[in-house]
């Protein structure tokens, strides 16, 4: 269904959810201010684009999305990938590969395939979710501890490595105000749950920076004037070697952006009982994508964090989203000038508690209790994020993954001969047979029929011999077969015409029939040769010899 979920709950819209949602808005937009922020800077573009990405991606989610509670704005996840692309390809190739990619949700949006994005283990969004919390972590240390260094190394032990040969450098001032904000973000709750205290944490180390006039770096010393205006909706300059080249980044985007916000629309389900639409949530964050890149702003997703936090206060319709990314507006367009006097260390501390929360470290505990398929893509993936890129961790874990399940499912695939054991058979009146039974052989085949499963059949027919004078292959528990699977069936029906074998088919499902048909196999055989019962195609054969 193709419907923003704010149509849907305008009707019966009352007074009193319109004054909760006006309340969680605020909160909200209080609680997305210094994330924003964070994650602008540490993905690598100035502070503001975090505000612009909550603004106008934030509210396009709202209006057009599919579900009732979604907050949309820059996450985690997206650092890496963002920060790599600002690296390589500078502002304009963030901007194409964030608006490719909005395309490319929308694609899949309009051609309902948001169910498609479930498929993707939870091995890997758990691995490269991890990973990525390290190299936010990693990121952050430079800041956290006030170090003077010129350039940091991009690559994950290099900047280890940076940071071990200059810890000489550090501030002790940045360092005791970035964990005067982890205390007061861990402690704050304890006193007060409804404002965040993050938000808090910033104004008090903002206050204590500004009043000590404490050397430590700042958003204003750093990036210099920030802009409080409103942004001109812009378009890049676009070449085709561009696109080229950022089409992997772009699906990584889309993906990620893709995952994130379905996920975060299934746990806001739970917390209100309701049901999203996967499909529409797609093309609003597709659409999101595309003008917060327009309009100056890095990839868009659903918070999951800050749509939690939404709930709790109240939220229940998209009109708190709205509320919220206009709160953050205003923001912008008054308090920017005080924006400039947050310490970079206190921004790295809420970044340094971003990247815990979005940790699953839990996984950890249970990695070697898990089948060893799902550890090892978990692990691999994990590991390539941090240390090469999150393009390749995605890619070899996705390929990494589908060869396992492959793998499992050819295991699961079974083809063995049972007219030795009569038990194996659904129909016992085999015994009514015996006069026959050394001119006929019956093959069971169990399990998904597939190119990975299709060798066990070919072994099983070479080892036959001589074939006899009709041989049954019983297909009863093959709930799917592939083309690969029906060139075995071809090679076995040559061998068969060759030794003047009648080959039988015997009681097949829905898609390996469908596909028998549809390939000419069943003409090829005869349709009398497709019995549904094994007393079927026995009373055929005795009628035969009689």
């Amino acid at each position: 269904m193709l419907v923003p979920k704010l149509v849907t709950c305008l009707k019966g819209y009352t007074k009193e959810q319109f004054l909760r949602d006006i309340v969680s808005g605020i909160i909200v937009a209080i609680i997305a201010l210094p994330l924003s922020i964070a994650l602008a800077i540490a993905s690598g573009v100035s502070p503001e684009k975090g505000l612009y990405t909550a603004i106008f991606g934030g509210f396009i989610v709202s209006l057009l999305g599919g579900s009732r509670v979604q907050i949309g704005g820059p996450t985690g996840a997206f650092v890496v990938i963002v920060y790599g692309i600002i690296q390589k390809y500078g502002l304009d190739g963030l901007i194409v590969s964030t608006m490719m990619a909005g395309v490319f949700l929308i694609i899949i949006g309009f051609l309902k395939l948001g169910s498609f994005i479930k498929f993707i283990p939870s091995s890997i969004t758990t691995g490269f979710t991890s990973g990525i919390a390290v190299v936010i972590f990693s990121t952050q240390i430079k800041d956290l501890l006030g170090l003077r260094i010129q350039s940091v190394p991009s690559e994950f032990i290099g900047k280890w490595e940076a940071y071990i040969s200059n810890i000489g450098t550090i501030n002790f001032s940045a360092t005791i105000i970035a964990f005067l904000t982890l205390a007061i973000i861990i402690a704050w709750p304890k006193i007060n749950k409804k404002i965040p205290g993050t938000f808090v944490a910033i104004i008090i180390v903002t206050i204590i920076t500004s009043a000590f006039n404490l050397p430590i770096n700042t958003i204003g010393k750093q990036f210099g004037h920030i802009s409080s205006s409103l942004p001109s909706f812009t378009l890049p300059k676009i070449s085709m070697q561009m696109i080229n080249e950022l089409l992997m980044p772009s699906l990584t985007i889309a993906i990620l952006g893709g995952v994130e916000s379905l996920l975060s629309a299934v746990v806001a389900d739970g917390m209100i009982g309701g049901r999203h639409r996967s499909n529409m949530e797609l093309i609003a964050q597709g659409t999101a994508n595309i003008f917060s890149a327009a309009f100056g702003g890095i990839p868009v997703t659903g918070a999951i964090a800050r749509t939690a936090a939404n709930v709790k206060n109240g939220g229940r319709t998209p009109v708190a989203g709205i509320v919220h990314s206009i709160g953050l507006l205003v923001i912008l367009l008054i308090c920017m000038p005080y924006v400039k006097l947050i310490p970079m260390s206190s921004l790295a501390a809420i970044l340094v508690m971003v990247s815990y929360n979005m940790g699953e470290w839990t996984v950890f505990k249970k990695v070697f209790k898990a089948p060893k398929s799902d550890s090892l893509v978990f692990i691999v993936t994990f590991i390539l994020t941090i240390v090469l890129d999150l393009v390749v961790a995605i890619g070899v874990g996705v390929v990494l993954a589908s060869l396992l399940f492959m793998k499992k499912m050819a295991e699961v695939a079974e083809v063995k001969y049972v007219l030795d054991d009569i038990k194996d058979l659904e129909d016992n009146s085999l015994n009514e047979y015996k006069s026959i039974s050394e001119e006929f052989a019956i093959y069971e085949i169990t399990g998904p029929f597939f190119f990975g499963a299709a060798s066990k059949f070919v072994s099983a027919i070479r080892e036959m011999g001589q074939p006899p004078k009709i041989l049954i292959v019983k297909m009863s528990k093959v709930p799917y077969m592939d083309s690969t699977a029906y060139n075995s069936f071809e090679m076995l029906n040559e061998m068969c015409v060759n030794n003047n074998t009648r080959l039988m088919i015997l009681d097949a499902q829905e898609q390996p029939m469908k596909m028998l048909k549809k390939y000419g196999f069943v003409d090829m055989i005869g349709e009398e040769n497709f019995c549904s019962t094994l007393d079927e195609a026995m009373s055929m054969q005795t009628e035969k010899v009689s």
